[in-house]
């Protein structure tokens, strides 16, 4: 079976992103970094490509120059157990150069997208009661980093 990975473009940050994202997260590591060569002599010895390991998933950094930038369009989701780990993901992406935007959804310094979800949301998403559901959604839509102690309020319908 083929294997999919992700790659993210950067200018020249990539290893530099990828050495923060692995501090973050359990079960990561860089497992290669290839150099440029004298095929661009500006930026040979400098890294190419870096390979790496976040939560156990393989990504790819490419150090392939300023045509392409990040978007919201493409973000990953890091799914928290609790308030605290919403905290330390959050104010690890936006405290440190980054910026917030609403319903769970920041940029890190490097500007690229993550939504910091508590499970809790996830599960209240997917109640089978619609009231659940729409009590839940209303209080996503007024927050930028999402709160856990709302959830389970809006969650027995205070």
């Amino acid at each position: 079976m083929s294997a999919i990975t992700p790659c993210l473009w950067f200018d020249t940050q990539g290893e530099e992103a990828a050495r923060y994202w692995v501090s973050l997260f359990p079960s990561s590591s860089i497992t290669s970094v290839q150099l440029w060569g004298p095929e661009n002599p500006e930026r040979q010895g400098t890294p190419l490509m870096v390979e790496f390991v976040l939560d156990g998933r393989p990504f790819s950094a490419l150090n392939g120059g300023p045509e392409f930038t990040f978007s919201e369009a493409f973000s990953l989701q890091v799914d928290c157990a609790d308030q605290a780990e919403v905290d330390r993901y959050w104010d690890a992406f936006v405290g440190d150069g980054g910026q917030e935007s609403d319903c769970g959804w920041c940029k890190d310094k490097y500007g690229f997208s993550w939504q910091v979800v508590p499970r809790i949301l996830t599960e209240l998403l997917a109640d089978p009661d619609p009231g659940v559901v729409s009590r839940a959604m209303q209080a996503m839509l007024t927050m930028k980093r999402l709160d856990v102690a709302t959830f389970e309020r809006v969650a027995a319908g205070r």
